[in-house]
């Protein structure tokens, strides 16, 4: 038995799946996004509480809509891993860095003609990037050689300063 809804059968021709993030100054996240990906905000979906915090607002990027509310007071920060395949990675880590992101990994040659870049928001998400390489070849894997790979150091560094 099929579990999940089949793509044609997703309102508003959206993804599957489609994460949600909890963080201070929701507002002022949908800025970011928007301005970093050039992504669209869906307006009819920002819903405002009485105090002014977003309890739902939704940014759609490529067929996916990234939701997001204002942590409320008692409720945890709750921000995401999220990736995203880009035309081009420096441009978006230029853009965020701009707006007080970090760059978590330098744009890296990856595997499947794929470049990786990775970013922190100022909101703790992290963000893979991913951008088509066509005709790039894969990495040697710099552990084989007995040193650091590039692309997990530089995540095992940002998560473990997250968790301090």
């Amino acid at each position: 038995m099929d579990i999940l809804v089949a793509t044609d059968a997703v309102p508003f021709q959206g993804a599957v799946l489609n994460p949600f993030v909890i963080v201070d100054d929701a507002a002022g996240f949908v800025t970011f996004v928007t301005e970093v990906f050039g992504a669209a905000e869906t307006v009819a979906a920002r819903t405002p509480t009485p105090t002014g915090q977003l309890i739902h607002a939704q940014v759609r990027l490529g067929t996916v809509d990234l939701m997001l509310a204002d942590r409320l007071d008692g409720w945890p920060s709750r921000p995401g891993l999220l990736q995203v395949w880009v035309t081009s990675a420096r441009t978006v880590l230029d853009r965020a860095g701009a707006r007080g992101a970090t760059t978590i990994t330098e744009p890296t040659p990856f595997y499947g003609e794929t470049t990786l870049a990775r970013l922190a928001d100022p909101w703790g998400n992290l963000w893979w990037l991913y951008e088509p390489a066509p005709g790039q070849a894969d990495p040697v894997p710099s552990w084989e050689g007995g040193g650091p790979d590039v692309v997990f150091t530089t995540l095992d560094s940002a998560l473990r300063a997250l968790s301090r």
